[in-house]
This record gives C-alpha cells, structure tokens and sequence, in this order.
C-alpha cells in the first residue's frame, strides 16, 4: 500500500489484527469527515462533489451506493490500463471499498441534523472535517493493507506512464471535477458542491497528513 518512501517509518508492521482495526478506524473517520464537509456546505473534495452530484440526478440511490460504483469503474480501469499486472487479490479492494460505502451512508444520516447558516461557522466545520478526513487517511496509510481502487488506479497509471504521482493524482481530481461539473450542467442547470471548500479541501488535507506524519515521528522517537 506504500506510495511513497516517506511513509516507510509510519507503517505498522506488526500484529495484523491491530492493523486491520487501525484500517477500518481510518476508513470510519474518513467517511465521517466526508459528511461533516458536506454539512458544512461550502464545497467538497472532487471525489464527493461527483458522487453527491449523481444522488441529485438519482435521488433514489445513495451516496455510498454511488461511491461504490466509482470504486468498481476504477477497478475496471486499472485492469484496461495494465492488464498484465492486475491479478485476482486486487479483487479484494472491493471488501474495504463496500464498508466505506456502508459507513458513508452511515455517517450522512448521523449528521443529518446539521445545518448552519452562518459562514464563519461553515468554515470552522469544514476545517474540523478535513482534519477529521485526513486522519482517517493517515490511520489507512499507517496500516498498510489495501489500496482503495481509486489509488490503486492512480498508482496503475504512474507505473504505466512514469509520470510523477503528484501530477496524476492532480490530473485525475480534475478530471473528477470537470465531470461533476459537466453532469450538474447537463442534468441540473450548472455545478453542483464545486465552491471554495473544494480549494480548501484540497490544501487542508495534505497538509494536516504532513503534520500527523510530523507529530507520529516526533512523538514516537521520545
């Protein structure tokens, strides 16, 4: 699950049962900094704003149920772009992918009672919600077990390409973004959780996992 060398001194190596816990923990409080930054209202990550996008096309169907669905397209993708080195335990992202979905949804109707009408309010829960998020992506990159399809497809395409995995992972959450904006376009008269939480979003959070990274290290050495 390593992408990068300086995660080598985060990972967990020991008990797999400590890390699958830690694992499920990250995606728990993922999913829940995803809704709290929903709630807030100011803007979304692009992977969100698309899936969020599709339950105003299909009310019917669930956020989670839509986050899935991306999930499985990515799987698919990964296989088109390097099939020689997709093997059947890939398959295996699908169980983690399926209990993010479930906790997303989970996660939405448990902060269904928010609602804030003053911005500075707004801007202070999303902030929470990023730190919140990007725990939750530090406890996953700690376990090191499985890659979500989405990153397993960002990964397929760095070692396809060689180009670097900053640029792609950019590349492909603006691709994201033109798509929801494209279908919110189409299908409800212009973009829909595309504002300045989406920029916000975008630096809070590697920031802040540069500062779990930073702490982890600090306070594991002492």
């Amino acid at each position: 699950m390593l992408q990068h060398e300086k995660e080598a001194g985060v990972v967990d190596t020991g008990s797999l049962v400590r890390r699958w816990i830690t694992y499920g923990a990250g995606i728990y409080l993922l999913t829940l900094g995803v809704s709290l930054a929903i709630r807030a209202g100011i803007g979304i990550s692009p992977q969100s704003s698309l899936t969020r996008t599709m339950t105003l096309v299909f009310p019917s169907i669930s956020q989670g149920t839509f986050n899935f669905a991306l999930e499985l397209l990515m799987l698919l993708l990964t296989y088109l772009v390097l099939p020689k080195d997709f093997k059947l335990r890939n398959f295996l992202a699908l169980i983690p992918a399926l209990v993010l979905a479930t906790f997303l949804d989970l996660n939405l109707m448990l902060t269904s009672w928010i609602a804030l009408d003053v911005y500075a309010a707004k801007f202070v829960l999303l902030v929470v919600a990023d730190a919140t998020l990007a725990f939750g992506l530090f406890l996953m990159i700690r376990a090191n077990l499985v890659l979500m399809p989405v990153d397993m497809f960002v990964n397929t395409l760095f070692k396809r390409t060689g180009f670097k995995w900053g640029n792609l992972k950019t590349g492909f959450d603006c691709t994201l973004l033109v798509v929801s904006a494209a279908i919110g376009l189409i299908f409800l008269g212009g973009p829909q959780f595309i504002r300045e939480g989406t920029v916000i979003n975008g630096i809070l959070v590697g920031q802040y996992i540069k500062l779990y990274f930073f702490l982890f290290k600090k306070f594991s050495r002492s």
